[in-house]
């Protein structure tokens, strides 16, 4: 299979290339960076190109057999009206481009990135691919990029939103920025620790895309989360555990909203979501709970 990624040399998508090499795959990457980074294996065909913007780069996506769409600025910083314009652009704009690069007869499948944001916040309530979307700044993102992608589904493309859950792995995400506080004695929940936290390890987020390219009759949302969610003081618990670390110091809420402004209530609320599509097509996970998933990633990581 060829396939074309956008944002490729990311946390996920530096990995999902080498998956898909390592299976005998041929990857194609476009990124901003003027060369691929040193993770970034040699046999993938590298196009430096800022997608956000129309260009020659758009000429390489026809004639690829699946697409992955994961461009967009990490939102795991302070959120501010300069910040948000990024987010939202980087990822709204590469998505229209991408789907305007596409062609009717490609015969093609486009997985485009959103996120289990696309639900607002709703306490303990579960949620499904079935259940409506939010209305904050996150969940309004996630509504109007899965709008451009599924533009792709008019030129006979099969479209899969693929809304992640908090990616765990070894080499950044969430647990980059938690182990080393962990190691330092300053872990533990963030606020109450009572909001849910809806997670997958990194393994089970690559087998689940080659799931979804595999799968022809999958399209539309598809949860990509661990079957298993927890509260974040569970998630801050077990990695003590796991590390021989306390874990009840907590940073307070109002701390979280000063350093991290509106995307404080992110982190403070969460929601509680299930990967119903990916069960019920049969899909396992190899990570379903949360105290497996941390041993995996601390195992694989480096003192």
């Amino acid at each position: 299979m060829n396939v074309f990624i956008t944002g490729g040399l990311g946390f996920v998508g530096t990995q999902l290339s080498i998956r898909l090499l390592e299976l005998g795959h041929t990857v194609t990457v476009a990124d901003r960076s003027p060369t691929p980074s040193e993770r970034t294996p040699a046999s993938v065909r590298y196009i430096s190109a800022d997608t956000t913007r129309e260009g020659k780069w758009q000429d390489q996506v026809p004639g690829h057999e699946a697409v992955v769409n994961l461009a967009g600025v990490s939102i795991f910083k302070r959120w501010n009206e300069e910040t948000k314009k990024q987010i939202y652009d980087t990822r709204i704009l590469t998505t229209k481009n991408l789907v305007a690069a596409m062609k009717k007869g490609d015969n093609a499948v486009l997985c485009s990135t959103s996120a289990v944001g696309y639900y607002g916040f709703h306490g303990d309530e579960t949620l499904t691919e079935e259940d409506a979307p939010g209305d904050d700044f996150l969940a309004s993102l996630c509504v109007d990029w899965e709008k451009e992608a599924g533009r792709a589904g008019e030129k006979g493309v099969r479209v899969v939103l693929t809304r992640f859950g908090i990616v765990l792995g070894k080499t950044g995400g969430a647990l980059g920025q938690m182990i080393p506080a962990f190691k330092r004695f300053i872990g533990g929940p963030l606020g109450s620790g009572d909001q849910w936290f809806s997670w997958i390890h990194m393994e089970d987020l690559l087998w689940a895309f080659l799931f979804v390219l595999n799968q022809e009759t999958l399209e539309g949302p598809v949860n990509f989360c661990a079957p298993h969610p927890v509260r974040n003081k569970t998630l801050a618990q077990t990695l003590g555990k796991l590390m021989s670390r306390p874990s009840f110091l907590k940073t307070p809420g109002l701390a979280i909203r000063l350093v991290l402004g509106e995307f404080g209530s992110v982190l403070l609320k969460g929601q509680r979501v299930l990967p119903k599509k990916l069960l019920d097509h049969g899909f396992e996970f190899r990570y379903p709970e949360i105290e497996g998933a941390l041993h995996a990633v601390l195992e694989e990581s480096p003192d």
